[in-house]
């Protein structure tokens, strides 16, 4: 009696492999969409709060032009609680995924703003993204302040 494999059973063995990899690689995929999207998200947060410090301490928030990537967003020294040593934000952080991706801060009045990004999961439900500048490619995803 031969008690070796037959090719049916191994061809059968593999597309079962296949499958299953096919199907994690899938999950793999929609995770990391799933966590870059979580980042984007804590990151808006973050830059939220160093605004409202930021107002706190200087009775406005910051010019659009003071909110650049990847800079300090720092006091004015206008009032004196806005002492330019005052760091309210270290480094503005950037979209996760690449550079083409970006955060969008308007300041539509002294005392109101929104901050956009494009998420790669559409938002559900849909958000009002009215007033969003580029974020690179269409945004989605939109916070303003409290």
């Amino acid at each position: 009696m031969n008690k070796a494999f037959s090719l049916i059973e191994l061809l059968v063995v593999i597309s079962i492999i296949g499958i299953i990899m096919a199907l994690s690689l899938f999950g793999i995929s929609n995770s990391r969409e799933t966590a870059r999207d979580a980042t984007r998200k804590a990151d808006l947060e973050l830059i939220r709060g160093g605004l409202e410090i930021y107002k706190a301490d200087c009775n406005r928030y910051p010019l659009a032009s003071e909110v650049a990537s990847s800079t300090p967003l720092e006091g004015t020294g206008t009032p004196s609680s806005c002492a330019i040593a005052n760091i309210y934000i270290s480094s503005v952080p950037k979209d996760p995924l690449d550079s083409a991706r970006l955060y969008r801060y308007s300041r539509l009045t002294l005392t109101s703003y929104n901050i956009c990004a494009a998420l790669e999961k559409l938002p559900v439900p849909a958000m009002d993204v009215t007033g969003c500048a580029s974020c690179g490619t269409t945004c989605n995803y939109k916070i303003t302040n409290p």
